[in-house]
């Protein structure tokens, strides 16, 4: 990872863009992306589309998606404090004690996520348990609502976490939103590296920032009614399973560090999953492997059965901690999943098919 790329990956996860005020970010990304494509393109909610156009008819969607958790305000309080409510899969347990930046009509307001001192809060029977989201309070300085109103504050707006990344050692990256800002990091890698490979593709590429993935998978889904790829590589991350306390028989084995892993199982197309194995072999890339029997909980979902069907795989960057502020992943694994995907992309002939035949 050159310089000028690490700062491009910090500057994307630095740039607050909670489910469904994805823009700010869309724009970074964009802006740094098109130096790779022949066009930059968004829909009506925001996603967000960069193309390289190739030599057949064939489309291959990139697909990720650039939203991440966060908060909403859901009530001001007689005394000036807000009450929140989840934008995505925010988790409460963690959230005591935060620093979070409000997004209101008159710009950025900083919060606190109050933490009742434990001498007040202390259950001598040691059941204490974590906090529902609407018990959270925040305090933004004010003592009524007028006050509240006052700083362009209001039912409505959103909020993040304003943690932002940070290199730990010599391998690892942690901040919010590395889930799943790290996927557009990665996509605007590969369509550089095609650009300096000096080929141009035989299928043409199209890589998808989607907007709304965290609650439901929206923006993919009317993007790739749009857009109806011939088929869909989709990335996300996953969760690395090596930390403490995890049990690897229900969640399976994944190691940061181990590799992309590979997803098996129902919208995961086995033809398009076996060109990915091939590729990765071809390329010495280690791969690691997961179960999906029913659902993968990512785009893909919302992709591979879009009008006719789309053939869909997904590939998942390991991650620690997701949907904390601490989400950590492994340098090695970035590079990994840029090169697997490239070396697919470039592979790919016109005469390539991924449908099923008797």
């Amino acid at each position: 990872m050159t310089k000028t790329e690490h700062d491009f990956l910090f500057k994307l996860l630095e740039t607050p863009s909670p489910v469904g005020w994805e823009m700010p970010g869309q724009r970074v990304w964009a802006k740094y992306v098109g130096k790779y494509a022949d066009s930059v393109e968004c829909d009506t909610y925001g996603s967000t589309w960069a193309t390289v156009k190739g030599s057949s008819k064939n489309v291959l969607m990139l697909e990720s998606h650039a939203d991440e958790i966060g908060y909403i305000v859901k009530q001001v309080t007689k005394d000036g404090f807000l009450r929140l409510d989840r934008l995505g899969g925010s988790d409460a347990a963690t959230a005591r004690g935060r620093r979070i930046t409000i997004f209101g009509d008159k710009g950025e307001i900083t919060g606190i996520i109050g933490n009742t001192a434990i001498h007040l809060r202390r259950d001598s029977l040691g059941t204490e348990k974590a906090p529902k989201v609407n018990e959270l309070w925040v305090d933004v300085g004010a003592s009524n609502p007028k006050e509240v109103e006052a700083l362009g504050l209001r039912v409505g707006h959103p909020a993040v976490y304003q943690d932002g990344p940070m290199d730990l050692g010599k391998d690892l990256i942690v901040s919010r939103a590395i889930d799943n800002r790290i996927g557009g990091y990665i996509h605007a890698q590969v369509l550089k590296a095609v650009k300096a490979s000096k080929k141009k593709p035989v299928w043409t590429i199209v890589a998808l920032n989607a907007v709304q993935e965290e609650i439901g998978g929206m923006g993919a889904r009317m993007a790739t009614n749009r857009l109806n790829p011939s088929a869909c590589i989709c990335l996300d991350v996953t969760h690395a399973t090596d930390t403490p306390g995890i049990d690897n028989s229900q969640h399976g084995s994944v190691k940061l560090g181990g590799g992309p892993s590979l997803t098996h199982g129902a919208a995961n197309h086995p033809l398009l999953v076996k060109r990915l194995i091939e590729v990765a072999d071809e390329a010495d890339i280690k791969v690691q492997h997961e179960a999906a029997g029913r659902f993968t909980g990512t785009d893909t979902d919302k992709i591979y059965d879009v009008h006719t069907g789309i053939p869909s795989a997904l590939v998942s960057l390991p991650l620690r901690c997701m949907h904390s502020v601490v989400e950590t992943a492994h340098r090695r694994d970035i590079q990994e999943t840029i090169d697997l995907l490239t070396a697919l992309v470039l592979g790919l002939k016109a005469k390539d098919s991924f449908a099923q035949a008797l």
